[in-house]
């Protein structure tokens, strides 16, 4: 049992609220997942020569500053803003370039994602206390996708938590079980996919952003997804410039929807969703099973 909660907002003047809003929708969500939380969120995006890539590090040994010189001196105009043990790294450079030196010079670093636009934050502990760490509640930008884990299949750890990224400005967080991540995992790496973690969600990730990446729409992807994935889920996926949603044929797993005229939320409960603005004049709805939901920002 986990939580999943997403916040898209459609009126430009609620962007630099957008954390604020969210975190009680986090927080909403500590019963359905007490062990491990994150969020993804989608900000204004950097120049198109330009990535931005998040970074974590569990060791509290690591230089931050230190690291952010090597990087300057290995790379092109190099930025590097620092959260506690995360920071999120801008460069002209390729971002492959990045991992890899990375990968060389400074193993316990790891890269949760990349893009021009999506900066991801996850780790262990309550959705609350994690939120604090972060300062989830002052991040701004047009939307974002979070999620609280209850450890049912693989270890508590921040490589475990949600969400998952894949590719550039994409990200998927699960409320389910896959009982066939293995097989996904051996399939994808069959086509170069490298894995991270020991979690069935990221096989789930890699699996629909290669789905995408053959040039597939996130509809047919899905239809492959009902063929191949043995479990139940709800997906709640973000991409540079929309939300989308998706339960399985059974509908195992709930889920919720707000809509109003400013913003669409999502939640597992409705409770997660109760303190929004105008939300008892909001379209409020149980999404249906295999059909996918999207939201532009």
């Amino acid at each position: 049992m986990c939580g999943i909660v997403g916040l898209l907002v459609k009126k430009p003047s609620l962007r630099a609220r957008l954390g604020e809003l969210m975190v009680p929708m986090l927080v909403g969500m500590t019963e359905r997942g007490p062990d491990s939380s994150g969020m993804a969120v989608f900000t204004q995006p950097v120049p198109e020569e330009q990535r931005k890539l998040s970074l974590y590090c569990e060791s509290p040994e690591l230089d931050w500053k230190a690291l952010e010189g090597q990087l300057s001196a290995a790379f092109e105009d190099v930025t590097l803003h620092l959260k506690v043990n995360h920071a999120v790294l801008t460069t002209a450079s390729a971002p492959g370039e990045v991992r890899a030196w990375l990968a060389h010079h400074h193993p316990t670093v790891h890269v949760l994602s990349v893009g021009r636009s999506i900066d991801l934050y996850k780790d262990i502990g309550l959705p609350a206390d994690v939120a604090e760490r972060y300062g989830f509640a002052r991040v701004t930008g047009t939307h974002l996708v979070g999620h609280t884990r209850m450890a049912t299949e693989s270890a508590v750890t921040p490589e475990n938590a949600h969400p998952y990224t894949a590719g550039e400005d994409w990200c998927l967080v699960h409320n389910g079980s896959l009982a066939n991540p293995g097989m996904l995992r051996r399939k994808l790496e069959k086509v170069g996919a490298r894995f991270e973690s020991d979690c069935d969600t990221e096989g789930a990730c890699r699996y629909l952003h290669w789905r995408l990446d053959q040039g597939e729409s996130l509809e047919a992807a899905l239809d492959h997804a009902f063929e191949d994935f043995d479990g139940f889920f709800t997906f709640l996926m973000g991409t540079g410039d929309k939300l989308a949603l998706v339960r399985d044929p059974f509908a195992c797993k709930p889920a919720v929807v707000a809509e109003t005229d400013d913003y669409v939320a999502i939640a597992s409960e409705f409770r997660s969703l109760a303190h929004l603005p105008d939300v008892r004049n909001a379209n409020v709805f149980e999404p249906k099973p295999a059909e996918v939901y999207s939201w532009s920002v």
